[in-house]
């Protein structure tokens, strides 16, 4: 059981605009020392995934830098291992070169690749599915079921902002789809939610691509899925572990205090047996505290210098927190600096931001003050 994946890595991007500015939505920082992307591919790996291809959009620097030649995952090899995959490199993608908005024209856009795959099944994933997921039963489950597409699902209840954000998907006792909500606007109660993580044959898949070019179709939910109700054998498949997915500043910033407050949380994520996460390895100095400083229910990585308190806070490689300075409910991404005397709840600091002596920063666990990357204040 052969099994290629497909991560697509933009396609939310326009989620979180702020931290998106200057990176993709896959390279977000996320949980003190990993990306989103982080997910999406160990899920794979410790599937024995080792055929990953990275659809990417603009932006994919960081991407680029943190995936580098796929070492930390297992992914440096010659046969198969991971690829980044630009859009449209082909003249006849698209005929007009724009950017790609949906998963099919991102499908479409890298076409020629896609050609190229042997191994029997693919998986697709968004890069912003923060989840621990066995992919190898999903895989089996789509299988046994001879299923044409199976997509990962999670029952929720939802109330009209949170089903707005995402699709819901109805089936009959079997397990077999018999409708699609895409983001609805009125909605309420419980509902299986799609997790934007899905199974097909290499086939099947390369002749969805090629439906999609001839009839210049733009959605898998509504062109694909929706009008092949009937004919195909779309499935689902029940996830119950833990999952969350990113939709605005707000869900990264709960999300995240969610990390340090949900020790079961911590445990579906992190301490699934045989199922590590995995991610770029940085060689950094141990964490210095000093002996007036106070850290008190906080996820610190490697290369930090404190002098001052934390508290319920998150705090990512080489930030350096100045004598006096408290930190309360704040996200603060690599080589943060903060100087002496300075005051900060709930504030989301980019990587290099300087903050000078003596301020007082505040914003509300609702909308957390956010400060872009490399910003002095």
């Amino acid at each position: 059981m052969l099994a290629a994946g497909i991560i697509f890595s933009n396609i939310h991007d326009a989620n979180i605009p702020e931290l998106t500015r200057n990176r993709t939505m896959a390279s977000v920082p996320f949980g003190c020392r990993y990306r989103l992307i982080d997910f999406a591919l160990s899920n794979m790996v410790n599937s024995n995934i080792h055929n990953v291809s990275v659809i990417t959009h603009y932006n994919y620097q960081s991407l680029m830098d943190h995936l580098g030649a796929g070492k930390d995952w297992d992914l440096a090899r010659r046969a198969g291992g991971i690829k980044i995959l630009p859009p449209y490199i082909t003249a006849y993608a698209n005929n007009v070169n724009a950017l790609y908005r949906t998963r099919l024209e991102a499908l479409k856009s890298v076409s020629h690749s896609i050609t190229k795959i042997t191994d029997d099944y693919v998986v697709l994933s968004d890069c912003d599915v923060i989840c621990n997921i066995d992919l190898n039963d999903m895989i089996r489950n789509h299988i046994e079921n001879k299923a044409d597409i199976t997509i990962a699902v999670k029952k929720v209840t939802l109330d009209k902002a949170t089903a707005k954000a995402n699709v819901l998907i109805e089936s009959d006792e079997t397990g077999r789809i018999t409708d699609l909500q895409a983001y609805p606007t009125s909605f309420e109660g419980d509902s299986d939610i799609n997790l934007n993580i899905m199974v097909m044959s290499r086939q099947y898949l390369q002749e969805i691509v090629l439906d999609a070019v001839a009839h210049d179709y733009i959605s898998l939910n509504k062109d694909i899925i929706l009008k092949n109700l009937n004919g195909k054998n779309y499935r689902i498949y029940r996830y119950d572990g833990y999952f969350a997915c990113i939709s605005s500043s707000q869900d990264y910033y709960k999300c995240s205090m969610e990390l340090i407050e949900n020790k079961d949380i911590r445990d579906q994520l992190f301490r699934v047996k045989n199922r590590p996460i995995y991610t770029k390895v940085r060689n950094s100095a141990p964490t210095y505290y000093s002996p007036e400083s106070k850290v008190t229910n906080s996820l610190i990585a490697d290369g930090c210098q404190i002098f001052g308190e934390v508290e319920n806070s998150i705090l990512f490689r080489g930030v350096k927190i100045g004598k006096g300075t408290k930190v309360k409910n704040c996200i603060l991404f690599q080589d943060t600096f903060t100087g002496e005397n300075v005051v900060l709840n709930c504030v989301i600091a980019d990587k290099n931001v300087v903050i000078r002596d003596n301020k007082v920063l505040s914003g509300d666990e609702s909308l957390p003050f956010y400060l872009s990357k490399g910003r002095m204040i």
